[in-house]
């Protein structure tokens, strides 16, 4: 209860700080900052755009606001990013910015409003995003800007990364230039893209609906009431089914012959007609926009770079579909784009946009749901043209450090290849000699320490754990668990190595804060401090164990109120001040919390991983059902040698070993076939020495090979751990 106490005592000086110091994270905005028409009395407009005195209302599609100056000159715009994009960083939320960019598109001032990033709460210092932001000021929203190196080969203007937040960075640079590029389009600072217009081969048949869909002639944007902050429900929020009309095989079949001629002949040369239906939910897909303006501000339409919406004037009845086999709906129409810049050859994504309410604070935030369109390559003249997509992000991170990578899954796969020869390597040691097992596994220690944990701060934590546990729950995103190359590789490593012989590979040999508190031990044991070093007795190990499980259980209970929460009381874990920020990059609490816990390493072995660690704990459960245990005499009921030895105390007084404890040290596989060390072995050997009879090599199961006339021991069947 002591230890409890002073647990409880430093993680209550450890949340003071975070309060204060972290102003934007789950910052409170105002509902009104993602609807309100006077973007600027919501929105400190003036900070991101010099010289601006006066703002206008949100126009265009994206929104954007123009600023003036005090003789009413337009001097540049600003924007909101989550009005353009809904990029999600780290966390899985997007970074609220405000951006200004000048009359010539070079950005003028950006601007941090909200973000969730667990490593700007507690670590990361926001200044350091700040400054981050810095770099781009006076750049070109039309340039190519990269997180990295410069590489004027390729006209790529590299902007230097965050230590420890590249995920962040990376997507803080998708959203930067992004939001520039799309306003630079729409104000006539950049040049419009020009695409070749779609040449149509008409097959001269009407599919069906299934076919359609099958095709992809047809697809669909289902919202559930969980996407937008809802309780579950049987009925989806809305259901959407859309398509391209002016292809004619496509048009005939939804419209029939004489309703895609007509269709035909309202058009104008570069106009193109869509289709869309609900089929499910209750929302409209219209809006109330276009009743008070004439805008429909419920959907868009995206090429590439390129928004297009709609307006009144744009908007035609769809009184039914009739193309066989199509669903029955509640709501309809025909959309026309006109704009040549649009082409129905290349893909597209037609969005459906709203607001999601964070259950746990009641805000509201910008929310964008969108599918893919493009016409199969049948209905095209030469086929589908041959675009160059933009990578995704997690895609540049993983190309950034793509040797870095290789070393890091080299690692892993020799560790695991080493752990499966164990027996090969407890085998050539012994009780004095241990130096075939501890060579492999302090070599491990030390890189895990310095390449993994330092370098890489590859350090899993147990705010992955509930991250990934939220995402199962409600929206499982693989890009979102990929932008972290290094974590995404260890978790795998984690996950098959826990179900094949429990968390011990993971926790004794390659967790950087485990293998640097257990070196602490063994070099502090080495210079002359052993005779300080104590283990806990087996009845208060046994009581103490269970907090780590107490400490993961709260966690994971906070998280589903409020997952900011939980990531501020996840610093019980010392992981991120040890690697990924550094001691004398924190506030003293921080600081003192590992002082005592690697302190305390100097006397006690591997005190965090064995009573408080969440991770620990959450790897422990899974342990439970590994695939391979340590191998188990009968005689081990009885014999306590390889007990007295355990720094893990994980062999109760049965001699059971358990797994969820075990740290997979190897001292007592050392112990199982040394028959000089083990007392049923030496037994073995001293009764065979005295009766004259040779000494045969010791079996996989850990007694003598069985010679004439049969022992006793040699006799008896090897059992499993527990």
């Amino acid at each position: 209860m002591h230890v409890l106490r002073n647990f409880l005592f430093l993680i209550t000086l450890c949340l003071l700080s975070p309060l204060v110091l972290a102003s934007a994270y789950e910052a409170k905005l105002a509902p009104e900052l993602n609807t309100a028409a006077d973007l600027c009395a919501y929105a400190p407009c003036s900070e991101v755009l010099p010289g601006a005195v006066r703002f206008s209302t949100r126009k265009g599609h994206p929104p954007y606001v123009e600023g003036f100056d005090e003789r009413d000159n337009r001097i540049g715009y600003v924007m909101l990013s989550t009005d353009i994009t809904d990029t999600p960083a780290y966390s899985g939320k997007p970074i609220v910015t405000l951006i200004g960019m000048n009359n010539e598109g070079r950005f003028t001032g950006i601007r941090i409003l909200k973000h969730s990033e667990p490593i700007l709460l507690l670590g990361i210092p926001e200044s350091a995003l700040n400054k981050f932001n810095d770099q781009y000021l006076g750049q070109f929203t039309g340039d190519k800007i990269e997180v990295g190196r410069t590489r004027p080969e390729e006209q790529v203007i590299g902007v230097d990364a965050i230590s420890g937040a590249t995920v962040t960075v990376v997507a803080q640079n998708q959203v930067i230039m992004t939001s520039g590029m799309a306003v630079g389009r729409q104000t006539g600072i950049l040049e419009p893209v020009q695409r070749t217009p779609a040449r149509f081969i008409e097959r001269g048949h009407k599919p069906d609906w299934a076919t359609l869909v099958t095709e992809g002639s047809v697809r669909n944007i289902t919202v559930r009431n969980e996407d937008v902050g809802l309780p579950p429900g049987e009925e989806p929020f809305i259901e959407l089914w859309f398509g391209y009309l002016n292809q004619p095989d496509i048009g005939r079949s939804v419209l029939g012959e004489l309703g895609w001629q007509r269709l035909m002949e309202r058009l104008k040369e570069g106009e193109h007609a869509i289709f869309v239906i609900r089929t499910a939910g209750k929302e409209s897909f219209k809006g109330s926009g276009f009743v008070r303006g004439g805008l429909y501000d419920r959907i868009l339409l995206r090429q590439d770079v390129d928004v297009f919406t709609f307006r009144d004037l744009d908007y035609l009845n769809l009184y039914g579909v009739l193309t066989p086999g199509a669903p029955s709906f509640n709501e309809s129409a025909i959309f026309i784009i006109r704009s040549t810049g649009f082409s129905g050859a290349y893909p597209w994504k037609l969005a459906f946009l709203g607001n999601r309410v964070d259950q746990a604070t009641g805000q509201r935030s910008f929310a964008n749901f969108d599918t893919d369109y493009w016409l199969a390559a049948e209905y095209l003249e030469g086929g589908r043209p041959k675009i160059e997509k933009a990578a995704a992000p997690w895609v540049r991170i993983w190309r950034m450090r793509a040797l870095e990578i290789g070393l890091f899954a080299a690692l892993l796969v020799a560790v695991a290849a080493v752990y499966a020869n164990r027996d090969r390597l407890t085998r050539a040691s012994t009780r004095k000699n241990k130096w075939p097992v501890n060579a492999f596994k302090y070599t491990a220690w030390v890189i895990s320490i310095g390449y993994v944990g330092f370098y890489l701060m590859a350090q899993p934590s147990i705010t992955q754990v509930l991250t990934w546990f939220h995402a199962l729950l409600f929206k499982w995103t693989w890009e979102l668990f990929l932008t972290d190359p290094f974590i995404f590789l260890f978790w795998i490593f984690i996950i098959v190595t826990v179900f094949l012989w429990g968390r011990g590979l993971f926790c004794g040999w390659m967790c950087p804060f485990g293998s640097l508190s257990e070196l602490i031990y063994k070099v502090s044991g080495a210079i002359g401090l052993k005779r300080f070093q104590f283990k806990l007795s087996q009845r208060m190990h046994d009581r103490l164990k269970w907090i780590k499980y107490w400490v993961f259980f709260g966690l994971l209970a906070v998280s589903m109120f409020s997952m900011g929460l939980a990531e501020i009381l996840a610093e019980v874990e010392p992981f991120k001040t040890t690697f990924l920020v550094g001691v004398f990059n924190r506030s003293w609490p921080y600081t003192l919390f590992v002082a005592v816990l690697l302190g305390l390493s100097i006397f006690m072995e591997r005190p965090f991983c064995k009573y408080l660690c969440p991770l620990g704990a959450a790897l422990a459960m899974p342990s439970t059902f590994r695939w391979f245990g340590l191998k188990r005499k009968q005689e081990c009921s009885t014999c306590h040698a390889c007990a007295a030895g355990c720094g893990s105390l994980a062999i109760d007084r049965n001699g059971r070993i358990d797994h969820r404890e075990c740290m997979l040290c190897l001292d007592c596989m050392v112990l199982y076939t040394d028959d000089h060390a083990c007392p049923p072995l030496a037994q073995e050997r001293k009764r065979r020495q005295k009766a004259g009879l040779p000494l045969t090599p010791i079996g996989k199961d850990g007694y003598y090979i069985p010679i004439t006339p049969v022992s006793a021991h040699a006799a008896k069947p090897a059992t499993a751990g527990e």
